[in-house]
This record gives C-alpha cells, sequence and structure tokens, in this order.
C-alpha cells in the first residue's frame, strides 16, 4: 500500500512506509513537556503512530494549582503516517531538528497553540536494547532535545501566555520496539518478576542544558546511560559528553518518589561537575498515556475518533498504584561547576522504579524506602 509517506526518502526496509518490517509492537511517538519559569504550571503531550495496530493516539495534560487536566484522542490509522493529528490535536514538524508546532483546538476544556525551538542540537541517546527472557522487550532508538515555547495555553477559560524568554521545556522523538496495545496472552516461561528502574532528567539552565538518563537492572548495574551538556546554539558535534555518572537519591521514607538527588559527573579533563535536584510538584505520566489502565498507548478505543477527559490531583492518589508509579517531578536544579561557578535551572526528573534495586534497598515489586 502505497501512502504519502513514501515520496519521502525515509524508508527503512524494502517495504512501503506504511509497514515498519514485522514486529507488531512497532511503534513512532513524539513526547513534549513545558513549564512557567516558576514551574506552576506545567503541561505534556504525545502522540504515537503504531503502524501493525493501524491505530493513532495522543493526549495533552496541564498540571497548575496541584490538579492535573488531561485530554485523550485515539481514532484509525488508516495506514497514513504523515498525517499527523488526531481529533483536534496535531503535530507540524517547521523545521526538523529545530522548531515543532503542537497545537491542540479546543477539546474539553484545553486547548493549546506552541511553537517550539531547539536551544541546541538533540542529543542521540544509545539504544535501548533489553529482553525478558526469550522475548524482545525494547529495541528503541530516542533523540531529546530542550528548547524555548512561545504560544498560547488555556485550561478551563484561563488563558496563559507562554513566552519564549521564560517558558522552557523539552522534547523527544523515539521509535522502535517497546510493549503498546493489549498485552500478549501467552505467559512467558519461565516467568520473570518485573523489574524497571528508569531515571530521565533533561533541565534548562540559563544558558545550557544538562541531559542524564540511566537505567538499572535489580543489582544497580547501569544498562543504558548518557550525560550530555549542551550550550546554547551547539551544533551535532559541539555536545560535551560528560563521564562516570553516579546520582545519589534519598526517598521519602515509606516511598518510591524522590525527595532530593545529587547527580555526580566528571569532563573531559577530569573536572567535576554535580547537579542537584529538590522537587517541588509531581506530573502523573499516565495523564498522557503512559500507563494508563485504559487509554495506554496504542489501546484500541474503537474505529471512530475517541475522546476523553480525566483529572487529577496527584499528591492525594497512591503512589504505590501501578498506574502512579510513572512520574515526572517538576524539580529545582543548580549546577556547580568545577570552576567554582553554579546555575540554577528547572527541569523534570522522570521515574518509573518498579522491582528490586539493591543501590535503594527495594527487594520486592513495590516496597518502600527504609
Amino acid at each position: 500500500m502505497l501512502t504519502a509517506g513514501d515520496e519521502y526518502p525515509i524508508h527503512q526496509t524494502p517495504e512501503p512506509v506504511a509497514f515498519s518490517g514485522s514486529d507488531r509492537n512497532f511503534y513512532d511517538r513524539y513526547f513534549f513537556n513545558g513549564y512557567s519559569p516558576d514551574g506552576e504550571t506545567f503541561f505534556a503531550a504525545a502522540m504515537g503512530i503504531y503502524p501493525h495496530l493501524n491505530i493513532i493516539d495522543a493526549a495533552v495534560s496541564v498540571l497548575r494549582g496541584g490538579k492535573q487536566h488531561s485530554v485523550f484522542f485515539s481514532r484509525p490509522l488508516n495506514m497514513e503516517r504523515m498525517n499527523t493529528f488526531v481529533g483536534g490535536f496535531s503535530v507540524e514538524v517547521v523545521e526538523p531538528l529545530k522548531r515543532i508546532r503542537l497545537k491542540v483546538e479546543e477539546t474539553e476544556g484545553i486547548a493549546l497553540d506552541l511553537v517550539f525551538e531547539g536551544r541546541a542540537f538533540p542529543i542521540e541517546e544509545p539504544r535501548f536494547t533489553r529482553r525478558q527472557g526469550p522475548r524482545m522487550l525494547m529495541d528503541v532508538t530516542r533523540m531529546t532535545q530542550n528548547g524555548r515555547w512561545a504560544g498560547k495555553l488555556r485550561i478551563d477559560g484561563t488563558e496563559i501566555d507562554v513566552s519564549p524568554g521564560s517558558w522552557t521545556g523539552t522534547r523527544d522523538r523515539s521509535w522502535g520496539v517497546r510493549p503498546i496495545g493489549a498485552q500478549d496472552t501467552q505467559p512467558l516461561i519461565p516467568p520473570l518478576p518485573p523489574q524497571f528502574y528508569w531515571i530521565w532528567t533533561p533541565t534548562n539552565f540559563p544558558n545550557l542544558s544538562m541531559f542524564y538518563h540511566v537505567n538499572h537492572d535489580e543489582a544497580g548495574e547501569a544498562w543504558n546511560t548518557r550525560a550530555v551538556l549542551a550550550m546554547d546554539g551547539a551544533g551535532q558535534g559541539d555536545l560535551i559528553h560528560l563521564d562516570k555518572p553516579h546520582m545519589d537519591i534519598q526517598y521519602t521514607s515509606g516511598t518510591r518518589r524522590m525527595k532530593s538527588a545529587k547527580l555526580h559527573l566528571e569532563d573531559g579533563q577530569g573536572g567535576a561537575h554535580t547537579v542537584s535536584f529538590e522537587p517541588f510538584g509531581t506530573f502523573l505520566m499516565k495523564g498522557i498515556g503512559y500507563g494508563h489502565p485504559e487509554r495506554k498507548h496504542g489501546s484500541y478505543q474503537g474505529d471512530q475518533l475517541s475522546v476523553l477527559r480525566e483529572d487529577y490531583e496527584p499528591e492525594k492518589l497512591a503512589w504505590q498504584q501501578p498506574e502512579n508509579l510513572h512520574i515526572q517531578a517538576i524539580a529545582r536544579a543548580r549546577h556547580e561547576c568545577p570552576n567554582g561557578l553554579s546555575s540554577e535551572g528547572i527541569g523534570a526528573f522522570e521515574q518509573l522504579f518498579m522491582g528490586p534495586h539493591a543501590p535503594s534497598g527495594f527487594k520486592d515489586i513495590l516496597d518502600g524506602a527504609a
């Protein structure tokens, strides 16, 4: 089947673009977040395309005043991957690798029209490849970029001006294989208890961006990690890769939520850098489909456009409910350099902690910190 995508030099297999290899779990996703300079207004959005399920879905969620408001969209893809819209939600590539327009026509009380402009060239994270026994759990490539937002946001009649002089955030693009849609009914032999330990901290400082992520196994060994500094305007070859990253975390007692954290890094000259994080807000990733019990990514919502609004008060929900484990903590950050200089910033401290993790003292699926 030929589609509009076949006019572009983006083929990755000998087949038309409508077909993405043979794994039914193949996906292609946009993710965005953004926040006011004081962090009091935070939004995130995501759009996913699932060629083998023939579904496209999206969600937008706004956290303000301790309340989170989400709208979910889903429709049949009709095998046309270039039509990046779902109902009133759309993504437009204005300038590849630099400028993206995110728009939501007013739907269930939420509307926005925003343009993201990257502060530096995107970073490519190491390929994520992880198996569960014989099964492929993840085989993913992702690029990440910090940037500034401009435009307007409206929530339940309140309009907010989004100025590029003060509003920052992060976007990413990921594609590959990860669990989507309905779960496989065939049990895994032998059964393996779930284990996933994930930290991602894209942070905006006045003149630079900092990126760090890590996946740990149950022993605390990293199977995927990278730490990068990007000065404003940095090109593809100008990113500063940092070595020996190590994150010290203090958890809120009895939970797996980060209370405070300090990232230790080393530059190419052996100079020590630290980045300290202090959370002051909680954004539930289920509000844009991650781990949502009914609106998880790629889930079937019928053969017509489907729209749903949900509202949450994150601090009042039980942290140990599986759907509430994946969060982005809005965090103040402080970067201390080897030359004695320091700067204050803001970012998202994303976490998903499930199963054993020896350095944290976690022994079971959801036991809390001592």
